[in-house]
């Protein structure tokens, strides 16, 4: 018999804990996404994690560990070879990750690619760099306009961006062009783990501003996960976030697009409000895609707190057999060198109101230990190959 009825697992997109005991082969030795923040600012208002015992898992500058931790809590290291949104989020479902997506942040995407693009979609193709989304508008989004060429750029993650005006170039054709590139880029020597439309509005450098009508295109799985054994038992797997897309739709029984990720928010305390039988997967992704990115750690400090607030409002809506988990994919220190994302461990803590106890766990060696504690606590196998081993006979 199910110990929860229904699990809410929440990842605070970046939200790092700290380097990871390889960081130094990635690049990121001394990376500490959160405890960064926290020196950033004076007195980081964060106290609804404090109390599930963040505060508790490792030190923060101006947040007090708490008496009597409400939750428990843990540190947990990757397994996967990567510190991407896809590898991230993959592992926690029990995909162990070998080989690291292809990225193009040096060199931009290969003369090849781009002309069998330009010739598929026939626009005339201009960016083809690393870039931040906003920058490149303020570059380019004029000429764009103008002439009706396509802004093509990448990041420090695996993916190929497309901008798109939503009134001159049309959501219709920017969605198109994007299918394409998907579609070109499932080769291995240019296969990216995701494609992305980013449509904006505005008609000026300075006025331009991007919409929630963004789509990703993801690569599917590289095999089964916990969310289609159930799926197929049939256990609601809803989704919140671009957490429909980072697994291509696989295993998802309902999809919840997010404007921001309060919004996000406001979208899982209104599924608390409902009744259903299995998981509640959110991503809140503007940690990541607005501070963490753009290194600014004042921001991603406020973003935390209006995190916090909301988390505030979703914990006495919890039911007593209701189980929350908070967690994140990878680091993205705003105090750190360059864009990129960061080798971190990240936070695993968990809070039901039935809980009789609380503490400290074992730092779990796979992110999977997610997936293999939902996989337990509903009864299902987790499919064969996959990692992690359960934690649901520790949160009693």
């Amino acid at each position: 018999m199910k110990k929860y009825k229904r699990i809410f697992t929440v990842v605070l997109d970046s939200v790092g804990i700290g380097a990871a005991g390889d960081a130094a082969a990635f690049g990121d030795e001394g990376a500490d996404t959160l405890g960064h923040i926290a020196d950033s600012v004076e007195g980081l208002a964060i106290p609804n994690l404090r109390r599930l015992g963040l505060a508790n898992l490792r030190d923060l500058h101006g947040v007090a560990p708490a008496p009597e931790p409400e939750g428990y809590f843990a540190c947990l290291r990757e397994a996967s070879n990567g510190k991407d949104t896809m590898t991230g989020h993959w592992e926690m479902m029990g995909l162990h990750i070998t080989t690291p997506f292809k990225t193009f942040t040096e060199t931009g995407f290969p003369k090849e690619l781009i002309d069998e693009l330009s010739r598929r979609t026939g626009r005339v193709i201009i960016g083809n760099k690393s870039a931040s989304g906003t920058a490149i508008l303020d570059e380019l989004g004029e000429e764009e306009i103008a002439t009706g060429h396509m802004i093509v750029y990448t990041s420090a993650d695996s993916v190929l961006q497309i901008c798109g005006n939503e009134e001159t170039f049309g959501l219709d054709e920017l969605y198109r062009c994007c299918e394409i590139a998907r579609e070109l880029t499932l080769r291995d020597e240019w296969k990216v783990g995701r494609v992305i439309a980013r449509p904006y509005v505005g008609r000026k450098k300075g006025e331009f501003k991007r919409t929630s009508n963004r789509h990703d295109y993801a690569l599917k799985p590289y095999g089964r996960t916990v969310l289609n054994v159930l799926k197929d038992a049939g256990y609601d797997v809803i989704s919140v976030g671009k957490i429909a897309d980072i697994f291509d739709g696989e295993g998802i029984t309902e999809a919840n697009k997010s404007k921001s990720s309060v919004h996000g928010m406001e979208q899982t305390i209104e599924l608390a409000g409902r009744d259903f039988t299995g998981l509640c997967f959110v991503n809140l992704v503007d940690f990541d895609a607005l501070w963490g990115h753009r290194r600014n750690a004042e921001g991603y400090a406020g973003e935390l707190e209006r995190f916090d607030v909301k988390l505030g409002q979703l914990l006495p809506l919890l039911r007593q057999d209701d189980l929350l988990i908070l967690t994140a994919d990878h680091g993205n220190d705003p105090t750190y060198k360059g864009t990129d994302h960061t080798r971190e461990n990240v936070p695993f803590l968990a809070y039901s109101p039935s809980m009789q106890g609380h503490g400290r766990l074992p730092d779990g060696d796979t992110f999977a230990v997610i997936g293999a504690t939902i996989a337990d606590n509903f009864g299902v196998d987790m499919p064969a190959g996959s990692i992690g081993a359960s934690l649901l006979d520790k949160l009693v």
